[in-house]
């Protein structure tokens, strides 16, 4: 059973979606919740503090299911696939809260949560560098940065979702996610490295 933290929440992101951030209101959010405005005060300061607290929540879930999709198990270029499976079932599965956390979350929700927005980034990091440091070692991975890493991994499964998620590309991104496989390896996988194998689920 829901409990009025996380009504608030949901009536929040459903609010935001409709609205925008700027046209939500307090009183819109606490009546799609049935909350008083006593039980709104309770949890959140401020309308702006909800969304923030939103953004993280949707980013831990974002990145939970990015981390756990690889693990020392695979190699190269499987683990490209499955990261870039990742993110795709991820947008498609929760597309509200895609739309919200790439399209309409903001970076001024107030340092307390661009700091617990950092202290995510780097859990992404981290988690990908356990699968990527070992396949770096063994040449099987191009040298590079890790966010340049992340960048030819996830970028341009980005690009093709942020159309997805606004409107101005109606097919399942998935539908793509073969040749975004394909341009990813070529992106970040050393030639000669073993062949992408296995599932991708």
């Amino acid at each position: 059973m829901s409990t009025a933290r996380e009504d608030l929440l949901t009536a929040g992101l459903a609010v935001f979606e409709r609205d925008g951030f700027e046209g939500a209101t307090v009183a819109e959010i606490r009546a799609r919740a049935r909350a008083s405005n006593g039980s709104f005060f309770h949890f959140f300061a401020s309308k702006k503090q909800l969304a923030g607290t939103l953004s993280l929540e949707i980013l831990q879930a974002y990145h939970g299911a990015i981390i756990t999709s690889v693990d020392a198990t695979h190699g190269a270029g499987e683990g490209v696939a499955r990261l870039i499976h990742a993110h795709l079932d991820w947008v498609v599965s929760n597309r509200r809260e895609a739309r919200f956390l790439f399209e309409i979350s903001r970076s001024e929700w107030g340092e307390e949560v661009r700091g617990a927005q950092r202290t995510e980034n780097s859990r992404l990091t981290d988690g990908i560098e356990r699968w990527r440091a070992p396949l770096l070692a063994r040449g099987e991975l191009l040298p590079m940065s890790a966010v340049l890493f992340f960048s030819q991994i996830i970028g341009p499964a980005q690009i093709f979702c942020r159309a997805y998620l606004s409107g101005r590309q109606h097919n399942d991104p998935r539908e793509q996610v073969e040749t975004l496989i394909a341009c990813a390896i070529r992106a970040v996988v050393a030639p000669g490295a073993p062949a992408r194998t296995g599932g991708t689920s």
